[in-house]
């Protein structure tokens, strides 16, 4: 496949209105939109083309690193597309691709579908800000909003270590350095550590992966920064559990004391079909670091945040299973949508009873 048939195929993505573009051997090129795959009228894609392709696009390090890894992320500037994240990965020796879509602009709260008190945090001046959801979920355009609203309101330093920068933050009232992970940092634990000694006042982190990038960041966020950032994971009880269960005996302790007194905030999405399949609704639900909060994970008795956070409307607190109610009862997401989605779908369906 030529360069000029990838452009094309690019543009037709942007064109459609599509979050990403998937280049499999064997099968045509496939768009997403609107969360489902949509296979184009074209002739499957071969072997020995999307190679070629994969070699246009990628640099004598990178290749080298695609050869001794197998898989690889980087992020293109394309003339039509704009910036797209490019993610490289071998199916029976062979390389293949999917693009992901970064769009131009940052899209508004409302437009995104956030809860106000998510701003909140934003502006809390130290803490741990906490993105989770699973793949495609929209975490890295949250992120990206926060940043944007701390950029606009703050005069600061915010720092972003990402692998690889989705969306480029033009300066307003703060200075805003982004760091690509293998072009600027060689990983996210290393540039973790050393931001520190770069005076930021807000450190954002694609990704917290493992202990010692936990580990760092509550460190920060315990020692007056405010930290954002974003882990794989369905719920806000499975985040602060995740965080908790990579570290042993005494590790253990200390991070459960960290998590108590830097937690701000957690904010679990997800992306849903909306009932007219035109579009992605975003569900989430919204844990705030109260008093009642802090408490439980100081104790360890995480299981009973589902209740604290049912109590917590006030404080801006949302349970999911509240939060596909109502956008059900609002007519944005499907009956079955709101049940698959629900943690306990007996409450949905007794509520619609």
């Amino acid at each position: 496949m030529s360069t000029e048939n990838l452009d094309r195929l690019l543009s037709a993505a942007k064109e459609f209105d599509g979050s990403d573009l998937h280049l499999v051997a064997g099968v045509p090129p496939a768009f997403r939109v609107n969360g489902e795959i949509i296979i184009a009228d074209e002739d499957a894609l071969s072997e020995e083309e999307i190679t070629r392709m994969a070699e246009s696009l990628l640099n004598e390090q990178q290749k080298k690193k695609f050869e001794q890894e197998w898989e690889l992320c980087i992020s293109l500037l394309h003339s039509v597309a704009g910036r797209v994240r490019a993610t490289f990965y071998r199916r029976n020796g062979h390389p293949e691709m999917s693009f992901r879509f970064c769009g131009e602009r940052i899209p508004t709260r409302e437009e995104l579908g956030l809860p106000e008190k998510l701003e909140d945090l934003a502006r809390k001046p130290n803490g741990l800000v906490l993105i989770t959801g699973p793949t495609g979920a929209g975490k890295t355009t949250t992120l990206n909003f926060l940043v944007d609203l701390i950029n606009s309101e703050r005069r600061c330093k915010i720092v972003t270590i990402e692998d690889p920068i989705e969306f480029v933050h033009q300066n307003k009232r703060a200075i805003v350095v982004q760091q690509e992970v293998l072009t600027d940092v060689r990983s996210f634990n290393r540039a973790l550590i050393h931001v520190l000694r770069q005076d930021p006042d807000v450190i954002v982190v694609g990704e917290m992966r493992d202990h010692e990038a936990i580990a760092t960041a509550l460190t920060a966020a315990e020692t007056g920064h405010l930290v954002l950032a974003t882990m794989h994971s369905p719920n806000v009880l499975h985040a602060l559990e995740r965080i908790i269960g990579v570290f042993e005996g005494n590790a253990q302790r200390q991070i459960i004391l960290q998590l108590s007194n830097a937690l701000q905030g957690i904010l679990s999405q997800d992306l849903l079909p909306a009932a007219d399949r035109t579009r992605r609704v975003l569900a989430y639900e919204m844990l705030v670091a109260s008093g009642a909060v802090r408490n439980l994970i100081r104790e360890n008795q995480l299981h009973q945040l589902e209740n604290t956070i049912q109590m917590g409307r006030k404080e801006g607190m949302v349970l999911m299973d509240n939060c596909l109610h109502d956008l059900y009862c609002k007519c944005m997401i499907t009956y079955d949508t709101a049940v698959s989605r629900a943690r306990h779908p007996d409450q949905i369906v007794q509520q619609k009873a």
